[in-house]
C-alpha cells in the first residue's frame, strides 16, 4: 500500500523568484513606421502616406544603439518605404 507520509522534503523547497525584466520588449513606433506605408498604399490615402513618412523619420532619428542591434531592419529602410508609398500613391490613383 501507499505510504501516507508526505515525501516532499522541506530542505529542497526553492522559493519562487520573479525573473528580471529584459528592458524594452517592443518598439511600437518602429512597428507603426513600418506598417503605415503599406496602409497608405492599400488605402490610397495621401495623409496616411505623409504620416508614415513623419513616423519613419522620427523612428530613424530616435534609434538607440540597443535598438539598432536588436532590430531586424535598419531605420533608413522604413524611411525608404514611406517615400515609396508617398510617391507611389498618385500613380495608383484612377480616374472614374
Amino acid at each position: 500500500m501507499a505510504s501516507k507520509k508526505d515525501m516532499r522534503r522541506p530542505d529542497l523547497i526553492i522559493p519562487y523568484q520573479e525573473p528580471a525584466a529584459k528592458g524594452e520588449t517592443g518598439d511600437l513606433q518602429s512597428t507603426i513606421a513600418s506598417t503605415l506605408p503599406m496602409a497608405a498604399i492599400f488605402m490610397r490615402n495621401r495623409y496616411v502616406g505623409w504620416a508614415a513618412f513623419v513616423f519613419s523619420i522620427q523612428s530613424w532619428l530616435g534609434e538607440s544603439e540597443d535598438s539598432k542591434k536588436s532590430s531586424s531592419t535598419p531605420g533608413y529602410f522604413s524611411v525608404g518605404m514611406a517615400c515609396m508609398a508617398s510617391l507611389l500613391r498618385p500613380m495608383l490613383q484612377t480616374d472614374n
